[in-house]
């Protein structure tokens, strides 16, 4: 496995920990944890006293009967039931272990709910991934009063965090297959359930896993390269964004190209970052709200709360099934939660608030990191007035074809305008994620937006 160092750049980082000039990583002895008391990723691997967590095993590593590759996942939990339900009318008994945004979501929509099923502790990753995060432990290491991080390799640079922006970073570079491509619809819902269907092609790839592996002076500052195709509606159809994602954007920031197919013209597009809009989400969401947060944490400071039990959404393969159409889960305020599966899983508690001198339409977001997968699962989003504003979940999924950690789909809730939208649904395309294709390099190149527009 090719080593290199990459630098991470956050400004004026904050957490539960003092961070000094020269923030060490962890020592052997608490490395060793790591395969011991913890996973070799650094989640605990005992269960809870309760027994409603279970001890970790090793994760969900093969398919269940009926799978065929190249088809969409097989739900290897269907037969189960519901253990109980949260609603609005018993939501104060279970709101120790839901977020405040879950909370006012049970309240303030009667026809919201939870069904809550047997957790599964399904995340499992490729050895070179859990490899790479052992040495980290010892090597990876902040910088600067936390605004660097140096000796970084693979994935999962803190599996045992010591501050808040820590936990941010194994979300951000977490394991997501290398390279991954889906054609998968973005859907903007309005307060009566009518939507509109955006169609979507993207990929991502980490520059190891580029033709030519990796490059000296071109990939030290990726975290990875990312294209976005539209293909519908009509209007749209055609316009690419591509990104090449930098790792320490304050001293490089995020590289971003657009090409419109009406105009056939490829233009810089320095907007793309923090809380501009985002692509055809209709006023929905931020940039950074994909993948759940995505980018520079720079504008934040941040704190790492602790740890906590929480509701997630988990093992969502039933959202993933094929035979569901777009239709039967999006209704009016939020999504079928006939089709939503809900685990207790450990997270990672991180708030972050706003730098007195930093611009953003997100005064604080408080982040419920899993401590498996290292997908922020939950994040409640506040305004300047310190009010609730949007709630987003992630609902996770073990794509156990190809050993990867992801999830089936993403929504982002606007409790004060009463519509949502979701991203990441497969259900109606001929295939769902593919991760083992070939990328070309080409096609992250200015130059290669216009060929990928008229494809």
């Amino acid at each position: 496995m090719l080593k290199f160092q990459t630098k991470l750049t956050a400004l004026a980082l904050t957490g539960l920990f003092a961070v000094s000039a020269a923030q060490a990583a962890v020592s052997p002895q608490e490395a060793a944890k790591l395969g011991t008391s913890l996973t070799e990723f650094g989640a605990e691997k005992a269960g809870n006293a309760a027994g409603t967590i279970p001890a970790y095993t090793g994760g969900l590593t093969k398919a269940p009967a009926g799978y065929k590759a190249g088809q969409h996942l097989v739900d290897p939990f269907a037969s189960e039931k519901p253990l109980f339900t949260i609603t609005g009318a018993n939501a104060d008994k279970y709101k120790a272990n839901l977020s405040p945004g879950q909370l006012e979501m049970l309240k303030k929509y009667p026809t919201f709910k939870m069904n809550v099923y047997p957790t599964h502790r399904s995340t499992a990753y490729p050895k070179k991934v859990l490899d790479a995060a052992k040495k980290n432990a010892t090597n990876a290491k902040t910088d600067n009063n936390g605004n660097t991080v140096v000796n970084f390799e693979q994935a999962i640079p803190f599996p045992i965090p010591q501050n808040g922006v820590e936990v941010i970073w194994n979300h951000l570079t977490r394991y997501r297959g290398g390279a991954a491509k889906r054609d998968f619809v973005q859907v903007p819902v309005e307060r009566d359930g009518t939507f509109i269907i955006n169609r979507i092609e993207d990929t991502l790839v980490f520059p190891r896993n580029l033709p030519n592996f990796f490059k000296a002076g071109e990939d030290e500052n990726i975290n990875f390269y990312f294209y976005q195709i539209l293909k519908s509606p009509v209007s749209v159809s055609g316009n690419v964004l591509l990104v090449h994602d930098t790792l320490d954007q304050v001293t490089e920031g995020r590289r971003a190209w657009q090409y419109n197919a009406g105009q056939r013209r490829v233009r810089r597009a320095p907007q793309v970052a923090y809380d501009s809009p985002g692509t055809a989400a209709d006023g929905l969401r931020t940039t950074d709200n994909y993948d759940l947060y995505n980018g520079a944490p720079d504008r934040y400071e941040w704190k790492l709360k602790g740890k906590k039990e929480m509701y997630i959404p988990y093992n969502s393969y039933r959202l993933a099934n094929n035979k569901l159409t777009y239709k039967e889960i999006h209704q009016p305020l939020h999504m079928n939660p006939e089709v939503l599966r809900y685990e207790l899983h450990r997270v990672w508690e991180v708030e972050a608030t706003l730098k007195s001198d930093a611009r953003h339409i997100y005064a604080k977001r408080v982040f419920f990191v899993d401590e498996d997968n290292w997908q922020a699962s939950v994040i409640d989003h506040y305004d300047g007035k310190g009010a609730l504003w949007r709630v987003a979940e992630a609902h996770n999924i073990q794509y156990y074809n190809e050993m990867v950690p992801f999830y089936a789909a993403e929504a982002l809730y606007d409790l004060q305008a009463g519509r949502y939208l979701t991203i990441g649904l497969t259900n109606e395309a001929a295939q769902p994620f593919v991760f083992d294709f070939t990328p070309d390099r080409a096609n992250y190149t200015p130059a290669g937006l216009r060929r990928l527009g008229v494809q």
